[in-house]
């Protein structure tokens, strides 16, 4: 690599007024994590780029990480823009920095600067066969940022911010992790977006919404593009709006998981309590007090399978609800709280019951999926009303029933939801608030099947 001075040509910056914000707050000395988007066009890897490349030429002998989904997408379009960054502030590739080769078995695939500056490239996927990003493990870094970010799970985000340490005292620093994505319905809503709505954000973390409007240097076709799309993307891609899912596979409709709380018309009727029991001591256990398809949610968090089963005994006893009208999710520890209460277990992966009518099996992959399509149908047929007056509770229903979604859409055999650890993925958490929820429909299959064979 040729010698050349390394300087960076602030007169073709030319950021938004947005980048700059965002810009500002990946330079103070409290914010750590900022997720910056929206919708389409505002800029969101020209940031990123100009963030790694500024940060590289800034400290020498620093290292960054620019991360993507896939790393094949990341080369063909991140790289560019940087490329193209790089070009208008009068860096060149080969005299000021370089791409070393995939087969480097020192520095595979990265930008290398003649600072001694560092900018690795990678893909963020979870693969079978590194399920927890192991090869990240080795990386110590100054600064990241992951593109696309929408696109990435909690985890894979989190890895990469644990990464975050190298030479930040020796030139002041605090840990920069910059995220940019399009609206979606995963850890980027309840992690950044509700918060910020909500004034609940927490202080080390910044979201900055851009649009395509705020960015001056697009071209009017590409937002007369946007705005030929079908609704729900033009809502998403040009108007940056986050309560839509345009997920085919989505089984309940958003609209009617918000008339949840609303439904107060409701019949009463006959007295259940379903419970997903926490698998671990830190975990939350959540109990469902059900009057016909009305319910109040209760969560604990740090209980043991006995103080778990004297809560139900207490609600029992308050309400006159007989052993066989509670069950518990039979999966893991909650087989304890099965045993100990005498309750009805739910085990999720059992075969699904017979349709009443037919007195055939239907065409689910098992128990947990059928409830699931059940409970959808129910819900969007304004039939179940949810007491409940706390609004992170309230928040975290929602978005857990936003992950409710058909597996595997697009093929043909038994139907199936999403599975849980996927969901884990995308929200951060277990779906503790839907499976309590879900399980409400065990009692209505059970009382039909046995009416029918009566």
């Amino acid at each position: 690599m040729q010698r050349a001075p390394l300087f960076l040509n602030c007169d073709y910056v030319k950021l938004t007024v947005k980048q700059t914000k965002a810009l500002d707050f990946l330079e103070d000395n409290l914010t750590t994590e900022v997720l910056f988007g929206g919708a389409a066009g505002g800029g969101k890897s020209d940031l990123g780029c100009y963030f790694q490349l500024k940060r590289r030429l800034k400290y020498p002998g620093t290292r960054g990480l620019i991360g993507r989904s896939v790393l094949k997408t990341l080369k063909e379009t991140t790289l560019q823009t940087l490329f193209e960054r790089a070009k208008k502030q009068g860096l060149r590739r080969g005299v000021h920095f370089d791409l070393t080769s995939s087969q480097d078995k020192e520095l595979p695939g990265c930008l290398t600067f003649i600072n001694g500056s560092i900018i690795y490239l990678r893909d963020l996927y979870p693969y079978p066969s590194d399920p927890d990003f192991d090869e990240l493990g080795s990386l110590e870094l100054t600064d990241a940022f992951i593109d696309e970010s929408s696109q990435v799970t909690d985890k894979a985000k989190n890895i990469v911010r644990s990464r975050i340490r190298y030479r930040l005292e020796e030139f002041g620093l605090i840990p920069k992790l910059l995220l940019c994505g399009n609206p979606s319905k995963n850890w980027q809503y309840s992690e950044f977006y509700r918060p910020f709505k909500e004034g609940t954000i927490r202080s080390d973390r910044r979201f900055v919404q851009a649009l395509a409007g705020d960015n001056p240097h697009l071209p009017p076709s590409y937002i007369e593009s946007l705005k030929g799309l079908d609704k729900v993307s033009r809502a998403r891609l040009l108007y940056g709006e986050w309560e839509y899912d345009d997920d085919p596979a989505r089984l309940i409709e958003y609209d009617k998981i918000l008339d949840l709380f609303k439904n107060d018309f409701v019949s009463f009727g006959n007295q259940y309590i379903t419970c997903d029991v926490a698998r671990f001591g830190n975990d939350r256990t959540v109990i469902g007090l059900w009057n016909g398809f009305r319910v109040r949610l209760f969560v604990y968090k740090g209980l043991s399978i006995p103080e778990v089963v004297a809560k139900i005994k207490a609600f029992q006893a308050m309400y006159k609800i007989p052993a066989s009208s509670v069950v518990c999710d039979e999966d893991g520890v909650g087989g304890g709280a099965v045993d100990l209460g005498g309750y009805c277990g739910f085990v999720n992966g059992s075969k699904p019951y017979k349709n009443p009518v037919t007195h055939e099996v239907e065409n689910y992959q098992n128990l947990k999926s059928q409830c699931y399509f059940r409970l959808a149908e129910r819900i969007n047929k304004a039939e179940i009303f949810i007491e409940c007056d706390h609004p992170d509770i309230r928040a975290q229903v929602i978005e857990e029933l936003e992950q409710v979604k058909q597996n595997n859409v697009d093929r043909d055999g038994k139907k199936s939801v999403v599975p849980k650890e996927k969901v884990k993925e995308l929200i951060g958490r277990s779906p503790d608030f839907s499976d309590t929820l879900m399980m409400r429909e065990f009692f209505g299959l059970r009382t039909l099947w046995k009416v029918a064979v009566a």
